[in-house]
């Protein structure tokens, strides 16, 4: 059996806003929104990916929350595991640095509003849960 890869995705919080990215590639997923992260190297952990990953996408200075419960299948061996993470203080705003062409800061009433990849959907229904409870961590 393969060994699996984790992808961690980031549900990055702020003020009760989730932030989306729109991915400019590979054309397959281009103009489709996703919670921004990336694989986990080697000996790395997951929170620590997504710090990482955070970093290199957007620019920006976070940390990981909690675990969003549950995980997704992506193309085999990849899994998509989620974090909900915030802005740590000082942290410049977000830019979409690779990969994406567009963010948007979205709220419980606007979640809706994009395209999401089929693969991210789990994730951000679990998510709307805690923004239409007004839970941030």
């Amino acid at each position: 059996m393969t060994e699996r890869i984790v992808v961690v995705g980031a549900a990055l919080l702020d003020g009760g806003r989730l932030l989306a990215a729109r991915r400019s590639a590979p054309p397959e997923l281009a103009g489709r929104w996703e919670l921004p992260g990336g694989k986990v190297e080697p000996g790395e952990t997951p929170e620590a990916a997504l710090v990482r990953e955070l970093r290199e996408e957007l620019g920006v200075e976070a940390e990981a929350v909690r675990r969003v419960p549950g995980e997704w299948m992506l193309t085999p061996p990849y899994v998509l595991q989620v974090w909900t993470a915030r802005l740590r203080a000082g942290s410049p705003e977000a830019k979409a640095l690779q990969d994406h062409d567009e963010l948007r800061w979205l709220t419980a009433g606007t979640l809706w509003s994009v395209e999401w990849l089929e693969q991210d959907v789990g994730a951000v229904r679990e998510v709307a849960q805690a923004l239409n409870a007004g839970v941030e961590h």
